[in-house]
């Protein structure tokens, strides 16, 4: 059966806090996040920008989160004004992973890694381990 995997990756600057914690991360700041995407399927769609079945899905919709936040994405936005909970790590790979699932075919599976720092990121995926 043959598989297609999509990959792409972006950054976005953002500013957050977490709520609760107790230590600088509780105090607002700022990072340059890294996202790196992965979208895997069996078989190829059309999209919004292409009626023919020759994409897995469009890379405009993998990378919806690079765009400003008055634009609806997460460049230069504070998250914790955009997502619906704590933004650490690990929720804001979880949010970015199910806004892009809800604009790419059901049957695409994804994986969203999101660098906090060179040496910290998280990867969210609901794919069976």
């Amino acid at each position: 059966m043959p598989k297609w995997i999509l990959n792409t990756k972006f950054k976005f600057d953002a500013a957050h806090l977490i709520e609760g914690y107790e230590g600088k991360c509780g105090r607002m700041h700022g990072h340059s996040y890294k996202v790196h995407v992965e979208a895997k399927s069996n078989t190829l769609h059309p999209s919004k920008y292409l009626d023919t079945d020759d994409m897995v899905c469009d890379f405009r919709e993998l990378k919806w989160a690079s765009k400003g936040s008055e634009k609806g994405g997460l460049d230069h936005a504070v998250l914790n004004d955009e997502l619906p909970v704590n933004p650490t790590a690990e929720r804001i790979a979880e949010f970015i992973y199910k806004e892009t699932n809800r604009r790419i075919p059901d049957d695409v599976s994804l994986k969203i890694t999101v660098w906090e720092t060179e040496s910290c990121w998280v990867e969210y995926t609901e794919d069976d381990v």
